[in-house]
Order: structure tokens, then C-alpha cells, then sequence
């Protein structure tokens, strides 16, 4: 993961980084199939606990989470 104290933060628009992030956390634990059945309730803790991440619970919505689960299968896939 990037710890580096320069990386510039992101926020729920940012779905790409989001996505690596989730996948640099959790590499092939989770298969295509997995990340569709993350909870949303999950999701937002984990985007909330990512380093960088600086968007709020209160900004979150359905919209953002449905586009971070489809950007971290894309992610996966590129990775594979």
C-alpha cells in the first residue's frame, strides 16, 4: 500500500484509486464474484479505513459504493 506521506488524498469521485487501494489490500482474496457480494455496509468501512482516503461517511452513497465494487473488479481482472 502507499503510505507515503506525499500521496495526495482521495475522496468518493475517486473510484479508480479506491479501487487499487482495496486491491493492494486485499490482492486475490477476493475474485470477481467475492467483490460482488461485498456488503455496502463493509465496502464503507473499508474505504473509510483506506490511507489517503479523505471523504466522510456522510458523502458516501449507494452510487459511489456501486461504482468503487465495479472499479475494484476491473482492478482484479487487470490484475489476473
Amino acid at each position: 500500500m502507499n503510505n507515503d506521506k506525499f500521496a495526495l488524498p482521495f475522496y468518493w469521485n475517486d473510484y479508480e484509486d479506491i479501487a487499487m487501494s482495496l486491491y493492494e489490500k486485499f490482492g486475490d482474496d477476493f475474485t470477481e464474484a467475492k467483490i460482488y457480494r461485498v456488503r455496502f455496509t463493509e465496502l464503507l468501512e473499508w474505504v473509510l479505513s483506506l490511507p489517503n482516503f479523505k471523504g466522510t461517511r456522510e458523502e458516501s452513497n449507494e452510487g459511489h459504493l456501486e461504482q468503487i465494487q465495479s472499479a475494484w473488479v476491473y482492478e482484479w481482472r487487470d490484475n489476473q
